[in-house]
């Protein structure tokens, strides 16, 4: 119990719900004895500590055997073992970050402190989880964050039984943590998540959850509220891009307030990124920025159209910026990130900006596109 109000940050004295906190969370319905000692008793329901504060012979009347029980406990506890991360669940703020569409209206909803579940769709790589991090570094929120997978299910969310130090003690779960701290929960790839997710229904109503292993209700602080990220809109992807996405319980999508449909940046915006994550990695090109974000909303164009298969995301234009950086050779950069795609979709994307790019070698000596696989009929480039 001792190790449990350390992990906790309490210091002496303790009022009784601190102290019926630390029973819960180790397994006990009710306070030991010697932590309510008359001896202990600073005021109405509040009581010294001293092992915890490791001045355990500051209390004349706690037995010399107690003492030295609590103190071992204390040797055992190291930073390895302290899980009470508060501070660093405010994410970093991100100097190099732009902010475009939804960002100001979702930033309104979370600076709210109401509960308002919002669920945001869109492609990959066009910066969704990035968003809503740095609306919570920039109103320094807490954020936790979880990555929904197909095996994520109660335990995962909630809580369940843990073997600590050879004893089976509860621990909350990040719901459950968020909560109680009246954070931002953010649900990461929402779409991946099975029929087990579906132990967030209460959760998604604003009015608390019940906690059936431990019989104890969760009541979520002022501030608490949830944000879902997805590659689809919870429907499956029928063309398979999205390999491994669900069809979500059609109740479960229903209980988020707001769907925003976020697509990727404008290319001025987009511009603006590159330029920004050149500058950080201490090589700006804005000529070569320019040429990247025509290049990939060219791209896009054509995949919107169904003339490729593939696409450049943002995420992808900012690995093209950093290998830039380091390699001071724009082909190369451009190589190695198209290197995750087919050789004839990499052949036709390299050969397409060559197009562009008039300080890069002659398209003669660029690869040429394969005439079979993908189809390269893009719009034509000019230099507007």
């Amino acid at each position: 119990m001792i190790e449990e109000m350390q992990r906790l940050g309490y210091t002496s004295p303790l009022n009784r719900d601190q102290l019926m906190t630390a029973a819960r969370n180790v397994g006990l319905t009710v306070v030991p004895l010697w932590a309510v000692d008359p001896a202990r008793r600073v005021s109405r329901g509040v009581f010294n500590c001293p092992e915890l504060d490791g001045a355990a012979g500051t209390s004349t009347t706690t037995s010399t055997s107690s003492n030295t029980a609590c103190n071992m406990a204390l040797t055992k506890v190291s930073p390895m073992h302290n899980t009470d991360t508060t501070v660093h669940l405010i994410p970093n703020v991100n100097k190099t970050y732009v902010p475009w569409g939804h960002y100001e209206e979702i930033a309104q909803i979370v600076d709210s402190r109401k509960f308002a579940p919002v669920f945001i769709t869109g492609l990959s790589g066009n910066g969704k989880t990035t968003m809503i991090e740095q609306i919570c570094a920039n109103q320094q929120r807490e954020l936790f964050r979880v990555n929904i997978t197909e095996l994520t299910d109660e335990d995962d969310l909630l809580g369940g039984m843990r073997l600590v130090n050879g004893n089976t003690v509860w621990q909350d779960g990040p719901v459950v943590k968020a909560m109680e701290a009246g954070a931002v929960l953010l649900l990461d790839e929402v779409d991946l998540g099975s029929h087990k997710i579906m132990c967030l229904q209460p959760v998604l109503e604003g009015k608390g959850v019940f906690l059936k292993k431990i019989n104890r209700w969760i009541t979520p602080k002022q501030g608490f509220t949830v944000m879902a990220t997805a590659n689809t809109k919870g429907k499956g992807s029928d063309d398979g891009r999205f390999a491994g996405t669900n069809i979500l319980n059609e109740a479960f999508l229903d209980r988020f307030d707001f769907t925003y449909e976020q697509e990727y940046a404008p290319r001025a915006t987009e511009k603006r990124i590159l330029i920004k994550k050149m500058d950080a990695f201490g090589k700006k090109d804005e000529d070569f920025a320019d040429c990247l974000t025509r290049w990939s909303e060219t791209i896009r164009k054509a995949f919107y159209e169904g003339a490729v298969s593939e696409i450049i995301t943002t995420r992808r234009l900012e690995a093209v910026a950093k290998l830039f950086t380091i390699v001071n050779n724009r082909m190369v950069a451009i190589e190695r990130s198209l290197s995750r795609f087919d050789s004839e979709t990499k052949a036709a994307f390299l050969n397409f900006y060559t197009k562009i790019d008039p300080s890069v070698a002659p398209k003669d000596e660029q690869p040429e596109p394969k005439p079979t696989g993908v189809q390269t009929n893009m719009p034509e480039v000019t230099n507007a």
